[in-house]
């Protein structure tokens, strides 16, 4: 229970369902810079205090797990490490991968518990007689989460509850209301937990002080047109913090995007919007779902490389002893970012993903 309204309906909705149900909040970190930031982050101490008050109104056992030296070997650490070296990681899969599931699932076999759950905005379903367990993306499609779980294994997903999966975040909040729980009306949590804004580029030059700072901006052609501000601050597709330097005769230069990074050279290359658009990527670290797929040389699928995309019709083609995969897309995605996930669907159901490591 992250004190927000999605876990504390989550608790509510297995209680009424007949479970013995016991909440558990991870303690990530200890506060950030203010009450207005605690508010919105999932693993604060302010988060573990308002979890608390909704296990008091539902009546059921709390408790509070230390996480806070895993969550910094297993997230910030690669974080900043990734940022340091031009890719844009996304935390919330490894969180959910590395600590989050793992953790939860140590602390009820300590209990004997069945099951653990979360507030995620996912669904699980049997996939066939054996009762082997499916990740589905969730009814809402504005909230589906399946994304950042889509790295866990199956072993974990058939012992995870998701009571979420089948709601919208409206029924979700009038549940909240009616059941007259704290977190009804709490703001959203942020993506990234634990650095609001542009702290996280403080963060990246704490941990990995040999990033470089300043560097060159260069266009198609490998000419100098403007200054970065270092390169953990940009990602692809940005268009914010790009300097670029006049056109000749004074004019103010045309929008530009971020639309490859060269950590090695501590470049940033930047044109025009099409140049960030990508017909195929090339993906490593595959984590398969639904095991079929393993045996076959291509199979259609949609693939979301943002979690809050609609699949895009692609051909995924595996290699590497089906660790590594390229994705031919059908239409030009937009800016695709090494470091983050490219999941294939199945109609709603995850057949897989991977990290994206390049693409042309």
């Amino acid at each position: 229970m992250s004190g927000g309204v999605d876990s504390s309906v989550a608790a509510l909705l297995l209680k009424s369902q007949g479970y013995q149900a016991e909440g558990a909040s991870l303690l990530m970190l200890e506060t950030r810079r203010g009450k207005a930031e605690d508010a919105r982050s999932c693993c604060s101490l302010q988060s573990v205090s308002d979890a608390a008050a909704t296990a008091r109104v539902l009546g059921i056992p709390h408790t509070m797990i230390d996480a806070r030296d895993i969550f910094i070997e297993k997230v910030i650490g690669p974080f900043a490490a990734a940022y340091a070296n031009g890719l844009t990681p996304n935390p919330c899969i490894l969180c959910n991968r590395h600590v989050k599931i793992p953790l939860l699932l140590e602390a009820a076999n300590e209990r004997g518990a069945a099951f653990i759950a979360t507030g995620h905005y996912a669904r699980i379903r049997p996939q066939n007689q054996k009762g082997a367990a499916g990740l589905m993306a969730a009814v809402d499609g504005k909230k589906d989460q399946s994304y950042v779980l889509y790295a866990q294994k199956i072993e974990e997903l058939q012992r995870l509850l998701l009571p979420l999966g089948d709601l919208s975040k409206q029924e979700v909040r009038r549940l909240a209301a009616e059941a007259g729980l704290p977190a009804f009306n709490r703001p959203e949590s942020q993506e990234i937990c634990f650095a609001g804004g542009d702290e996280y580029m403080d963060m990246v030059r704490a941990l990995a002080p040999g990033c470089p700072s300043e560097g060159p901006i260069l266009d198609d052609a490998g000419r100098r047109i403007g200054t970065h501000c270092g390169i953990s601050g940009y990602t692809i597709g940005q268009r914010k913090r790009l300097r670029i330097m006049n056109e000749p005769g004074g004019r103010a230069p045309e929008p530009r995007y971020v639309y490859r990074i060269d950590a090695s050279a501590n470049a940033i290359y930047a044109g025009r919007r099409e140049n960030a658009l990508v017909k195929e990527i090339e993906t490593e670290d595959l984590n398969w779902l639904l095991p079929g797929h393993r045996r076959m040389d291509r199979f259609g699928a949609g693939v979301k490389v943002r979690s809050m995309m609609k699949p895009a019709r692609a051909k995924v083609c595996p290699s590497g002893a089906f660790l590594s995969a390229r994705v031919e897309f059908e239409e030009p995605q937009w800016a695709p970012a090494p470091g983050q996930s490219a999941v294939f669907y199945d109609g709603p159901t995850v057949i897989g993903g991977g990290i994206i490591k390049a693409w042309q």
